[in-house]
């Protein structure tokens, strides 16, 4: 099956005129006809206690485990609903409790329902908005305020639910903030009992001008080892308002795996940055080190370690992988002059094009 880019599907109008991506062009918030992700392993998945640290979700009061779960990969590589239901119904048992997803992540959003809507009061449960465009209207549409209620209205339908922890506007661009209807939407239905709580999804400018805008109760955004941008740009300023900080891509999509250029352009990227930045963790024979002090540990425990952030949500199709990254959580923090040096790096070879992926 024939591999179709993000930018080629934006450019064929899937969320085109809100989504951000590397330097000139513009990234696509769907991904479809992907090849078939690898089956996970068809094994029971026993019930785990996994004793992972929670942190209160800035101004909202929420308390989240610093682990979520990223609902966009179940949709994409369009997971069966059978392992959709072992791989959440496990990650419950072990303690998870933030569960992420969008109206635009394929069947992902009805898949959650599915798989432990039964055991709603378990979870928070956040999605996005402005990516949904139903036949006979336009792409700019999904920003007006009737289109951020009406995308609401069918989450909610999807979800089997009559409210979310959190909405969040799904990387739009500033300008698209700046005509105030999309955040319109998101505070009538606060008002309506449809959503706790408010909030922005997406980096760069639009992310500083969202967290200054003095809205929202949440920003999502992306922070790791090879995504640093935001770190000095806008997490401070999400700290001192006590934004709840979600951190997507905390492990910079493992991108270090690839020996040649990624055959998903979704990894090119952050594989592109980590061949300049060559951090010894993440090169080599090293990058088949497993436990905490390997790759995937280091960068998870750098991102949750940065000011402000009180969430990393992963995505995984294995039923199996929550817990094994929660474990990686209980190695606590990164020693000073680890964190150090990921950061000193970073500041030497990034160039100023290396901006947040959104």
């Amino acid at each position: 099956m024939n591999r179709i880019s993000r930018r080629t599907l934006l450019s064929s109008g899937v969320g085109a005129a809100a989504a951000l991506s590397v330097p000139g062009f513009a990234r696509s918030v769907a991904r479809a006809a992907m090849q078939p992700a690898e089956k996970s392993v068809d094994r029971p998945v026993e019930k785990q206690n996994v004793k992972i640290e929670h942190r209160t979700f800035g101004k909202t009061g929420l308390s989240v485990a610093v682990l979520g779960f990223g609902g966009s990969e179940i949709g994409y590589e369009r997971t069966d609903d059978a392992t959709v239901a072992k791989l959440l119904n496990a990650a419950l048992d072990a303690g998870l409790n933030v569960v992420d997803t969008a109206e635009c992540y394929i069947a992902s959003e009805e898949q959650i329902a599915k798989a432990i809507g039964h055991r709603r009061k378990d979870f928070h449960l956040f999605t996005k908005v402005g990516h949904w465009i139903p036949e006979g209207k336009d792409e700019s549409w999904g920003w007006t305020k009737e289109g951020v209620l009406a995308s609401i209205d069918r989450s909610l339908q999807r979800l089997k639910t009559d409210h979310v922890e959190l909405v969040q506007i799904h990387s739009c661009r500033v300008e698209q903030l700046k005509q105030g209807g999309c955040v319109e939407g998101l505070q009538e239905a606060q008002k309506q009992g449809k959503t706790r709580f408010i909030g922005y999804s997406g980096d760069r400018d639009a992310a500083v001008y969202a967290v200054n805008m003095d809205v929202f109760d949440a920003l999502q955004t992306s922070v790791n080892i090879a995504d640093q941008q935001g770190i000095d740009l806008f997490l401070p300023q999400a700290k001192a308002k006590n934004l709840g900080v979600v951190a997507k891509r905390p492990i910079a999509n493992a991108a270090w795996r690839y020996n040649d250029t990624p055959g998903n352009d979704y990894h090119v990227e952050y594989w592109k940055r980590f061949q300049k930045l060559k951090f010894p963790f993440a090169s080599g024979d090293a990058r088949n080190v497993q436990g905490p002090d390997g790759p995937v540990g280091i960068a998870l425990r750098f991102t949750l370690q940065q000011p402000g952030v009180h969430v990393a949500i992963v995505g995984t199709s294995k039923p199996e992988r929550w817990s094994e990254n929660a474990a990686l959580t209980q190695a606590g923090p990164l020693k000073p002059e680890q964190l150090k040096a990921i950061r000193d790096r970073w500041k030497e070879v990034a160039p100023q094009e290396w901006v947040g992926m959104t």
